[in-house]
């Protein structure tokens, strides 16, 4: 296995689940898209989804300004990783926050990012959707905008 200390840290999840979500502290050090960031943590890179939210994708109208919106907000900076399981992409489906800023809340906020609703437990990101939808913020101000999972259906 490539990254045993990932592998040993799984089989402690899955014989401890309470540990599960022990949260993780690391350094950004790549940013993908609006919900995507690589984060070093214990000499290991982890690929990392942001739980609750789904940023449009790069090639998509406002991708390329959330994934520069998430770069300002994390690239290099500490974080600290709450981890929620795995996508079926093997990242790590996690909560994030970048010094004192939860960044998935502030994506929304920023109208950068979607709720994801078939993912979302975060009971304060909506609200957020909704005053950003009203501020018409980000991808809002685009009365033609469309979700990347309908997006995703069409282009890929």
């Amino acid at each position: 296995m490539q990254h045993p200390i990932v592998a040993l840290a799984l089989v402690i999840f899955i014989a401890f689940p309470g540990l599960a979500h022990a949260d993780l502290t690391g350094k950004v050090i790549h940013i993908t898209d609006g919900d995507n960031l690589t984060v070093i943590i214990n000499n290991e890179w982890i690929r990392v989804r942001l739980a609750g939210i789904d940023a449009p994708e790069t090639n998509q109208p406002f991708g390329t300004r959330s994934r520069q919106s998430l770069s300002d907000l994390c690239f290099w900076e500490k974080v600290t990783v709450s981890p929620k399981g795995k996508d079926q992409y093997g990242r790590m489906f996690a909560k994030v926050r970048c010094g004192e800023v939860d960044a998935g809340e502030e994506q929304v906020r920023r109208g950068m990012a979607w709720v994801y609703g078939r993912y979302v437990e975060d009971p304060t990101l909506e609200p957020l959707e909704e005053e950003a939808k009203a501020a018409k913020r980000g991808l809002w101000a685009d009365p033609y905008s469309s979700p990347p999972w309908e997006w995703r259906e069409i282009w890929e």
